[in-house]
């Protein structure tokens, strides 16, 4: 039976939790040498038969950078001066999550607020619509300001490609333009996630469905905006509206942890308006700022991104990790487990991989009634590009390739 990494992380497992192996834990790699090297902890529930190792390679193609916050532009303040340095020193994609013109969104808001800061940037942005940008009739001065890179007039929905992903930008307005189930948005937005051959997308709109902040929390409006995402194994949310900085672990729209196929959210409302208090915190919340203006950094890899919190000048705090995308659309689907019968010893070495190729492992316990516990944590690793050939000459004269096997002086190379 063909597995893909994917489709054994989204499986059941074969055993249920009380009555089979459970998963193995630590699992690490190392590249060298043209082989990846596997360890991990031997698994700690239940009599273990052997392991078995899963692989998948990720697509090739260019990796991406995008960069951006929300609630960035107010008159009064000086934080969006101090947001927009920190986007002069980063090539990419800037986005703007909503709530970009204080107060009212208006053509002088822009004008006078935005456009000195980051305004510089706007021949590469792409925004999200707020709140604010409605104090002003249709949001029309936005949708003027950004022009086409805000998408269709009036709808302030739309999609695009960075590198290898897809990226999807929402209206979380949802009194102005609906985000209901069966709306026009929510169903454009399923088309639009049915239509894209992507193996990594991120999304990004104003309103967090998920947020610790004190005044605004969450907003359970848009829920079918992550229903969908999830039902499609969309990766990563961005999203502004409280002027916080919070990271979520993955999870599903009902808040549950899910490590497996959840979605990872980033309330980067840190763009320079001001700064908000957090409240209660959320499930599944894992990293706070609330004294800190900056932009969230994300490097947009074939099948992993990278994120970094960059803070303004003087500040010490960051939040940086990695992550790995869900679909494994275009990625190499394997035979059973690579090894051919379970491993009776908690390591692997595979040797066959491809120089330049970034991988995806997991490891399965199974019993001696054949049961299979549910798979690790996922350990990402790179095998670095081959280097040329290197030629030196040994004591005789001889031509030596790669440090071994000679050729005498004139002769044809020979294997030693």
């Amino acid at each position: 039976m063909a597995l893909s990494l994917v489709s054994l992380l989204g499986a059941s497992p074969t055993g249920a939790a009380d009555d089979g192996p459970a998963a193995p834990t630590n699992l690490a790699g190392t590249a060298a040498a043209g082989q990846v090297s596997l360890t991990w902890s031997a698994s700690p529930g239940g009599p273990v038969a052997g392991y078995n190792v899963y692989r998948d390679s990720t697509m090739s193609g260019p990796s991406a950078v995008m960069v951006g916050a929300g609630d960035i532009a107010g008159c009064g303040s000086l934080g969006d001066e101090a947001t927009a340095l920190l986007l002069d020193a980063v090539a990419g994609t800037v986005v703007a999550l909503g709530d970009n013109a204080y107060e009212d969104g208006s053509a002088a808001d822009f004008a006078n607020c935005y456009e000195p800061s980051w305004g510089r940037h706007k021949a590469r942005t792409r925004p999200a619509v707020g709140n604010h940008e409605y104090h002003s009739p249709n949001a029309s001065p936005y949708f003027d300001y950004f022009g086409s890179a805000a998408g269709e007039v009036g709808k302030g929905y739309y999609s695009y490609e960075l590198g290898t992903w897809h990226v999807v930008v929402l209206n979380s307005n949802c009194w102005i333009v609906s985000c209901a189930a069966g709306s026009a948005q929510e169903q454009w937005l399923r088309a639009d996630l049915a239509a894209s051959p992507a193996q990594c997308t991120v999304a990004y709109w104003h309103h967090p469905r998920f947020s610790s902040g004190a005044e605004h929390g969450s907003d359970a409006s848009v829920d079918p905006f992550w229903t969908a995402l999830y039902e499609a194994n969309a990766d990563v949310v961005l999203n502004g509206h409280d002027h916080i900085y919070e990271r979520f672990g993955p999870q599903t729209p009902a808040a549950a942890a899910d490590p497996i196929r959840g979605i990872r959210q980033f309330n980067v409302g840190t763009g320079g308006k001001s700064q908000y208090n957090v409240g209660v915190i959320k499930d599944n919340s894992e990293v706070r700022e609330t004294r800190t203006f900056g932009v969230l950094r994300l490097d947009l890899r074939p099948g992993a991104f990278d994120w970094r919190f960059l803070s303004e000048a003087g500040s010490t705090f960051t939040d940086n990790g990695s992550g790995a995308c869900h679909d494994a659309n275009g990625s190499v689907a394997r035979t059973g487990p690579l090894n051919g019968t379970p491993l009776t010893t908690p390591e692997y070495i595979d040797a066959s991989v491809v120089p330049g190729t970034e991988y995806h492992y997991v490891v399965t316990a199974v019993d001696s009634a054949g049961r299979e516990s549910p798979p690790s944590a996922l350990a990402t690793v790179t095998v670095g590009a081959s280097l040329p050939p290197t030629f030196a000459r040994d004591t005789f004269g001889r031509t030596v390739i790669n440090g071994f096997g000679s050729t005498s002086p004139g002769g044809s190379y020979s294997l030693s």
